[in-house]
């Protein structure tokens, strides 16, 4: 029972720690992105309305002076003015949409953080999900090497949950990856090699229980838990990882704060082979012996 204890104790410790240092290092990344980002997007829109007056202002001088002097011929053919003409406002558009994008991944490393949030708060879920999918988003897509995963949302119509946003958003990053992993592993072994298998798939179901619940299903088709495995699965330090791959914590850690600080539970049911299920169930409202 000391022994429980003490390994209680330490991983709590490392937990807070880490969840300080995530936060401050996500929110620190976000707001020093931010600035710049701001600029170049702001700058883009003007950039594009001066390119839009100067294009209208060419076309104006090719009506009135349709046979321009040999140089300015000859520079128009070595520059390829048609294409200029028509490529510029595209390659524009594609500059503000990438500008664009970067702000909504900054937003959501923002909330992803909540760092200005210490307190329980009462938030929409499938806002941290949504966060943590775009976080993860680069190891979700298809690469050279590797076969994309498709995410499927079941949303359900859920209230909004009080809770401590920033520490259930690390659940969600742990569970997810802990998916990632699985699928990667599995597509390594050849799962999918026949093409015959479903695609790799994460599937997010939502639902509120009883009215005053809330349940987070989390589903992988990857290599699935054995018993034994299940059995240590939230055992601080526990991995089945390489080593330098993973520490131990993360499960460790997403069922303190699931159960813990948050009065909820944190099961696992697996098929070895088919894949595994996390199921994060939390109360709507929180009770001080809780918090």
């Amino acid at each position: 029972a000391t022994l429980r204890e003490l390994r209680h104790t330490q991983s709590h410790l490392i937990q807070s720690e880490k969840m300080s240092a995530l936060g401050q290092l996500v929110a620190g990344v976000a707001h020093e992105i931010n600035n710049p980002v701001n600029f170049i997007s702001g700058n883009v829109t003007h950039a594009t309305q001066y390119t839009q007056d100067v294009l209208t202002l060419l076309s104006l001088y090719q009506t009135h002076y349709p046979d321009p002097a040999l140089p300015v011929v000859e520079k128009a053919i070595a520059i390829d003015l048609a294409f200029l003409v028509e490529d510029l406002p595209k390659l524009l558009a594609s500059m503000k949409v990438g500008a664009e994008r970067i702000q909504k991944i900054v937003v959501s490393l923002r909330n992803f953080s909540r760092m200005d949030e210490a307190e329980s708060k009462t938030v929409d879920l499938h806002d941290g999900i949504d966060n943590t999918l775009m976080i993860l988003e680069n190891r979700l897509k298809a690469q050279a090497d590797q076969l994309g995963i498709q995410v499927i949302k079941n949303y359900g119509d859920l209230s909004l949950v009080e809770c401590y946003a920033g520490q259930l958003n690390q659940v969600f990053m742990n569970i997810i990856s802990n998916a990632i992993d699985a699928l990667e592993t599995a597509a390594a072994r050849g799962k999918w090699s026949n093409g015959v298998t479903p695609a790799p798939a994460i599937q997010i179901t939502t639902v509120q229980v009883a009215g005053d619940r809330v349940t987070i299903r989390i589903r992988d088709n990857g290599i699935g838990i054995s018993e034994a495995v299940k059995h240590r699965l939230f055992d601080p330090f526990f991995t089945t990882k390489a080593v330098g791959k993973g520490t131990g914590l993360g499960m460790s850690i997403s069922y303190q704060v699931v159960t813990e600080r948050h009065g909820g539970s944190l099961r696992c049911f697996s098929v070895l082979g088919e894949g595994a299920e996390f199921v994060v169930e939390i109360p709507i409202q929180q009770h001080s012996t809780t918090a």
